[in-house]
């Protein structure tokens, strides 16, 4: 009878083991499948981006790239901002802030379009909100259209100094991406 237990005890084990190994086994095949559906360090690097701003002076406009799009940051002057916060909201082709950290409901005044305290910079995603193109105004030489902000040159929207689209086929105002200042010159996008 004692052969009968010990017979017992080493199938359980075996089977216990077995399950063991096949589920190991299982799971390291599975692994490489799992893992190829997560970003790759590239798009991981490009979530979010710091930008030194110090080189920028007041009137003067750079480009960068974040997540394969241009952002635009303009360090506008004290006519451009004056310019900006005189537009009366419900004059606009689109009345939305569009400003990814605020809730859509939230009209598009200048003050809902930039930092308290950061008034002169502004900081857009450089993409026409009609079909894709990428707005002229960055550059000195650049058309900056009818109302002194970026004149889309495809089909001719033109955006005010904060961004909002005043006249053309442009559906909606220029989007401003999730950013946060790290220090007074420098700003995180992402």
């Amino acid at each position: 009878m004692s052969a009968d237990v010990e017979d017992t005890h080493k199938r359980d084990f075996l089977v216990l083991a077995g399950n063991t190994f096949a589920a190991i086994g299982g799971a390291s095949l599975l692994w490489p499948f799992v893992q190829q559906m997560n970003p790759d360090a590239s798009a991981l690097a490009l979530a979010s981006i710091e930008v030194d701003l110090t080189p920028v002076k007041p009137g003067q406009a750079i480009t960068v790239m974040w997540r394969g799009k241009p952002v635009f940051i303009r360090n506008r002057n004290a006519d451009e901002i004056k310019q900006a916060q005189a537009v009366d909201v419900k004059a606009l082709v689109d009345t939305s802030a569009r400003n990814d950290a605020l809730p859509d409901a939230t009209p598009a005044l200048d003050e809902d379009r930039v930092k308290k305290g950061k008034e002169n910079w502004l900081v857009l995603v450089g993409v026409c909100t009609h079909l894709g193109c990428i707005p002229k105004g960055q550059s000195i030489a650049d058309s900056r259209g009818d109302f002194g902000g970026w004149f889309c040159p495809c089909h001719g929207s033109h955006y005010d100094t904060s961004g909002r689209i005043r006249k053309g086929p442009a559906p909606r105002n220029l989007e401003v991406p999730v950013y946060s200042f790290v220090s007074d010159t420098k700003i995180k996008i992402g």
